[in-house]
């Protein structure tokens, strides 16, 4: 009685890779490509209502070509552009991000002269008060003798 063990067939990869550009991937896969934890999916989910992956029986999530392109997309912006959440959803209501190509954040130079101003008039009331807080300290010598 020689029997012959069956040969092993190799699992499939954990990740995306070595799977069709069109096949589905699950909340893992998707999370490992765009290096961020599956709650971070999960949260962005409930924040960006155009992300709408499948979701079988227990709830588990598979995510479409389509719905993967936009999650990079959202996660360049917010990782890499330094937008917000409102931000993102903002650019999503406009269109903008139906490419690849996300607009750049920007100050306008009247908002960044804006900030400029505040912070030297900061400076100045700061001065000042210091000023007034050594004279007063000075006053206190004086009536201490």
């Amino acid at each position: 009685m020689n029997m012959r063990l069956p040969e092993m067939v190799p699992a499939p990869p954990a990740t995306g890779r070595g799977k069709s550009a069109d096949a589905f991937r699950t909340i893992s896969e998707v999370a490992t490509e765009l290096e961020v934890p599956q709650h971070v999916l999960r949260f962005w989910e409930s924040k960006f209502p155009q992300v709408r992956p499948l979701k079988r029986a227990g709830g588990r999530r598979y995510y479409r070509p389509d719905d993967v392109a936009l999650l990079r997309r959202i996660r360049q912006c917010l990782y890499e552009q330094g937008y917000t959440i409102k931000g993102v959803q903002k650019l999503l209501r406009e269109g903008a991000l139906k490419t690849d190509d996300i607009p750049r954040l920007t100050l306008p130079t009247t908002v960044a002269a804006r900030e400029g101003e505040k912070v030297d008039d900061m400076r100045r009331e700061l001065f000042d008060l210091r000023r007034e807080l050594i004279a007063l300290r000075e006053e206190l010598k004086k009536l201490r003798g």
